[in-house]
């Protein structure tokens, strides 16, 4: 794959040329050369107005594959991925059977192989994500799981959660907290507060995630161990992870796209294509969480791509599934919550890869290309035919959105979106 990027505008905190407008010449997968005005005969594409940064990457994603290949599976995942400019993606363990041993992290490791999108599988911390009995944690992580979660579900018992953070530390891995404590939380859909009661359903309350961010900042503490928060979503929580920072514990954490931008009060009208988890919140707390990205206490933006079929979101919304697809529409996301380019990319591409341990993509001669193009004021309309997931539970789909994705390169191959 040779490909002459012309006049694009380098976004990459690490890279000499940051900031800087120049040609890219990409020859058989690598990056050759970065100057200000490239004559080649290669493929030449006109980046003018676009940006250039290493590929993006999603912390939080959920693919159905094993077991719910009607949601999602490796291929359609993979190229709802490329379409909205994700070279790299981390894999919920949520499926049937869950990722507990070595044989489902090395399944989905050999399903992706030859992929424009790098897949590193989670495995769960749990035996069966059943909070009960730690998992095979050792052998999934010499497989290639580099991180550990119970995915949509919470770890409700602070022993298993305490015996898993001090396990993960003898190999280096990384343990991830969903922050939600279930018996609060209970059976309710929706945040609790003014909308709810509008409503007259049974909410959330915003103490059910801050009670167990506090639990898992103690046993951080305690442990001396790495915990990486996942979608964070209320005021309090930012509060007691920015403090915790401050007192030099060993904690990242991330936002989903979605709460950056939508409120609980778009639930009025019961869509059940709103209907997430964590709950949409006020716009106090998305002012909140929007402080906690510019101010470095929230690391990371997330998809928490999660598709399902027709038939579990076209239904009533008490009996709906949680979760929306978010893969192609987490930058624009981002665009439309305000935040500028570099930040974006230091949020979506530099800082996951951090987390996560792997090495950084970086728009350098020499280095692998492992790139996205993007135009943050470009227009584009998400719609059933550009659609690349095999799911279409997204409130998005039909509408306009502005920061559009050009081209994911990644392994020696490239996606353009139409």
């Amino acid at each position: 794959m040779n490909l002459l990027l012309k006049s694009v505008k380098i976004i990459d905190p690490n890279a000499v040329f940051n900031g800087q407008i120049l040609d890219v010449l990409i020859e058989d997968g690598k990056i050759t050369k970065i100057a200000a005005a490239i004559q080649n005969d290669a493929e030449m594409f006109d980046g003018q107005g676009c940006s250039l940064s290493p590929g993006f990457f999603d912390l939080n994603c959920n693919f159905g594959e094993p077991g719910f290949e009607t949601k999602e599976d490796m291929q359609t995942g993979t190229l709802a991925a490329s379409a909205g400019g994700f070279t790299g993606v981390a894999l919920m363990p949520n499926t049937l059977p869950p990722v507990h041993s070595k044989s489902e992290v090395q399944y989905l490791i050999n399903q992706s192989r030859g992929n424009l999108v790098n897949v590193y599988p989670l495995g769960a911390i749990s035996y069966k994500t059943e909070g009960k009995d730690l998992a095979e944690m050792y052998d999934m992580y010499r497989s290639g799981a580099l991180a550990f979660t119970d995915g949509k579900r919470p770890v409700q018992d602070a022993g298993l959660m305490e015996r898993a953070l001090l396990y993960a530390q003898g190999f280096k891995g990384l343990v991830f907290s969903y922050p939600e404590d279930s018996s609060i939380a209970g059976k309710a859909k929706v945040h609790e507060g003014v909308v709810s009661t509008l409503l007259g359903m049974k909410g959330i309350p915003a103490l059910a995630e801050e009670l167990m961010v506090s639990r898992d900042l103690y046993l951080a503490g305690y442990t001396n161990s790495r915990v990486h928060f996942t979608t964070i979503s209320t005021a309090q929580a930012v509060e007691q992870i920015r403090k915790a920072k401050a007192k030099g514990l060993k904690i990242t954490c991330d936002v989903a796209a979605h709460n950056l931008v939508l409120t609980d009060e778009v639930l009025m009208g019961f869509d059940s294509l709103y209907k997430v988890k964590p709950p949409l919140r006020t716009q106090q707390d998305a002012d909140a969480l929007l402080a906690g990205l510019h101010d470095g206490t929230i690391d990371a933006i997330v998809s928490q791509h999660t598709p399902h079929e027709i038939e579990f979101k076209d239904v009533e919304f008490e009996v709906a599934e949680f979760g929306m697809t978010g893969l192609q529409t987490a930058f624009s996301l981002a665009v439309k919550a305000g935040l500028d380019a570099g930040l974006i990319v230091q949020k979506m591409s530099v800082n996951p890869r951090k987390i996560l341990g792997i090495k950084e993509a970086s728009v350098a001669e020499g280095e692998l290309a492992n790139l996205v193009l993007f135009n943050p004021k470009s227009n584009w309309n998400y719609n059933g035919e550009n659609n690349q997931s095999k799911s279409f539970n997204s409130p998005f789909l039909g509408q306009e959105m502005t920061g559009k994705v050009l081209l994911t390169i990644n392994n020696n191959q490239v996606y353009k979106s139409a």
